[in-house]
C-alpha cells in the first residue's frame, strides 16, 4: 500500500520539485549582473539647450508681433461693429443689410486669419521641438553607449530613482558642445 502511494503521488511531486529546483538554482546569467539604468527628463533637456532658447526667443518675438497685429485688427473690427450698431437706426434697410454683410464677411475673414496663424505658430513650435528632439535622441544614445548604460528611461516612467543616474544636465551639456 505504501509502495503504491509512493509511486502514484509522492514520486511525481518530488520529481517535479527537484527538476524545478535545479532549473531555478542555476547561476544568474551574465547579462543580468551589470544592469545600469539612467533617467532623463527629455523636455527639460531640450528646453535647456542653447539652440532651443535661441529658437524660442525668435519664435516668441514673432508671436508677440503677430499677437499685437491681431489685437489691432480686432479693435478695428469692434469699431466697425459699434459704428454699424449706432448707424443702424438711421440707415435705410438696403444699406444697413449691405454694411452688415460687409462686417460679417470681415469678421469671418478675421476669425479664419486668427485660426490660420494659431495653426501656423503651433506647427512652427512643433517643427522646432522635433528638430532639436531628434538631435537630442542621438545625443542620449551616444551617452548611453559611452557610459555603458543598459537603458535610459524617461523620468515620467519611474516614481523614484537615484539622482546620480539623472542624465538630464549631461544630455543638455553634451548637446550644446556638439552644436
Amino acid at each position: 500500500m505504501f509502495n503504491c502511494f509512493f509511486r502514484q503521488r509522492l514520486f511525481p511531486t518530488m520529481f517535479f520539485f527537484f527538476v524545478g529546483f535545479f532549473l531555478l538554482a542555476q547561476a544568474t546569467p551574465g547579462y543580468g549582473k551589470d544592469l545600469r539604468v539612467g533617467f532623463i527628463d527629455i523636455q527639460a533637456a531640450v528646453a535647456n539647450t542653447k539652440e532651443w532658447k535661441k529658437e524660442f526667443i525668435s519664435f516668441k518675438t514673432k508671436f508677440k508681433r503677430e499677437k499685437e497685429s491681431i489685437a489691432k485688427r480686432e479693435e478695428q473690427l469692434k469699431k466697425k461693429i459699434e459704428d454699424l450698431n449706432k448707424q443702424s437706426m438711421v440707415l435705410n434697410p438696403e444699406l444697413k443689410k449691405k454694411k452688415e454683410d460687409d462686417v460679417l464677411k470681415k469678421k469671418r475673414n478675421f476669425e479664419r486669419y486668427v485660426q490660420d496663424k494659431n495653426e501656423e505658430f503651433a506647427n512652427k513650435e512643433k517643427e522646432i521641438t522635433s528638430k532639436i528632439l531628434k538631435k537630442m535622441v542621438d545625443v542620449i544614445k551616444k551617452i548611453g553607449e559611452e557610459k555603458r548604460f543598459t537603458m535610459i528611461l524617461e523620468k515620467k516612467v519611474g516614481l523614484y530613482f537615484d539622482q546620480s543616474v539623472d542624465l538630464t544636465p549631461l544630455a543638455t551639456l553634451t548637446y550644446d558642445k556638439i552644436k
